[in-house]
């Protein structure tokens, strides 16, 4: 039986091989370690996705909302990786 370990609070979703625990990564190794190899995998995406999408300078800021980030949002806009769900509002 697979048993998931996922880190942060109780999510709508219903089923019985999943347990949510409120800061894991600081709680269980193996959340620590996903939490590390999916910001490093998500690092070196966003060091690459910057040929692609030129002048956000993803490889500086990783797509967090620095300055800089934030005025090449003004600039030029949300491009179509940019989390349309996510609240930019407070960024620009």
């Amino acid at each position: 039986r697979i048993y998931f370990l996922i880190d942060g609070g109780k999510q709508t979703i219903k089923e019985k091989n999943l347990e949510f625990i409120i800061k894991g990564d600081s709680k269980i190794i193996s959340i620590a370690a996903a939490s590390i190899v999916a910001k490093v995998f998500r690092d070196k995406l966003m060091t690459d996705l910057e040929e692609v999408y030129k002048g956000y300078k993803f490889s500086k800021n990783k797509g967090y909302g620095t300055k800089f980030h934030r005025e090449a949002i003004k600039k030029l806009g949300l491009s179509d990786i940019h989390r349309k769900s996510f609240n930019l509002k407070k960024f620009l």
